[in-house]
């Protein structure tokens, strides 16, 4: 019963994730997952990890996921202690708010962009401005010069797609040089240049991935963060304050080896991009308006159909894609890039749509 819920609870606005359909073979182009199964070598890391009888699963996992860590700080050129691993981005974004944006000064980030953004500034009474997006969609960051609590910029933003160059990002940073700034990737693989490379310059910069999307890992849930020294320590004080073992055996096992083949990795982003570029072609000859993109999905509106009813009707066919009832965007769609089939499938059913 709602009586004892805590005072928070009953101020919550909860995240609302994409919808999770239980049909045999949805259209599932609404939660920017990959299309591509992972590297044949993450599967064969989880069998060995399992061992014969699953024996190594009575045992708790490294709590430091150190083995993982060395891994992906290898892989950018880090030191160790410049990486932190948790259970997907969303936990080290929610780590973020409480280690490193929690000031007195409200922080910044876009009006439209993740939406779990504003639910953790209300979880964790983080204060913030919300900066509008320039009438494109883009992000200015001259908006984000003033003395703030922090700055959180996705980049590519979602569910926009736009993203911004190196040399914005270090003017932002130069901008800001006694205000935490934190920089999520989410999609950054997808066509966008990774700020990781400007760690070593600015202390106090954190940039956050994921191996949910380009390395289709997204249902072992581990997520990094990557910075200096301090802020990486703040966010495991965080961490062992909260959950000591946020990555199982089995999730770092995968992880590691999807980082350790970089080619099937790279070919996998190729083909999602090539296939980007292809459905933004075909939606554009059904007359829809496209934002550009650098994600694994693309944002479209058609000026003469309602997104809402498109969504409502692609439903009904077992196409699935996301539309969100905010200000400025209610008419615009989130699609997923899946494979060319699923988005010559998701063709033929707006035509008719469109047709109809």
């Amino acid at each position: 019963m709602s009586r004892f819920w805590s005072d928070i609870v009953h101020r919550l606005t909860p995240y609302v994730p994409g919808e999770q359909p239980a049909l045999a073979h949805p259209i599932k182009l609404n939660t920017n997952e990959n299309p591509y199964p992972p590297s044949p070598r993450v599967v064969e890391a989880i069998r060995r990890e399992l061992g014969d009888e699953g024996e190594t699963l009575r045992k708790y996992p490294d709590p430091t996921a150190r083995a993982l860590r060395a891994t992906v700080a290898a892989h950018h050129g880090l030191r160790i202690e410049q990486v932190f691993a948790g259970n997907g981005s969303d936990e080290v974004l929610a780590h973020v708010f409480q280690a490193l944006l929690k000031h007195d000064k409200p922080i910044r980030f876009p009006d439209i962009t993740y939406s779990f953004y504003p639910v953790y500034a209300q979880l964790y009474g983080v204060a913030f401005d919300a900066i509008p997006l320039d009438d494109a969609f883009g992000i200015d960051v001259d908006d984000y010069r003033a003395p703030s609590g922090g700055v959180l910029l996705p980049n590519p933003n979602a569910p926009t797609g736009r993203a911004l160059r190196l040399a914005e990002i270090e003017a932002l940073l130069k901008a800001n040089p006694d205000s935490p700034v934190v920089i999520d990737e989410a999609y950054v693989d997808f066509g966008a240049e990774s700020a990781v490379k400007l760690i070593d310059r600015y202390p106090n910069m954190l940039v956050v991935q994921t191996v949910s999307k380009a390395r289709s890992l997204a249902g072992m849930r581990v997520g990094f963060a990557f910075g200096d020294a301090a802020l990486i320590e703040a966010l495991t004080r965080v961490k062992d304050s909260f959950n000591s073992y946020p990555l199982d055996r089995l999730a770092q096992a995968a992880a590691i080896a999807a980082y350790e083949d970089d080619a099937w990795f790279q070919e996998s982003c190729a083909k999602v991009v090539a296939s980007r570029e292809r459905l933004a072609d075909k939606l554009k000859a059904l007359g829809f308006e496209i934002v550009p993109s650098a994600a694994n999905f693309v944002f479209a509106r058609h000026p003469a159909h309602d997104a809402a009813t498109l969504a409502a009707s692609l439903k009904e066919k077992e196409i699935f894609v996301r539309h969100f009832k905010l200000p400025r965007i209610d008419q615009h769609l989130r699609i997923s890039i899946g494979t060319d089939a699923e988005c010559d499938a998701l063709i033929d059913a707006l035509r008719a749509l469109i047709a109809a």
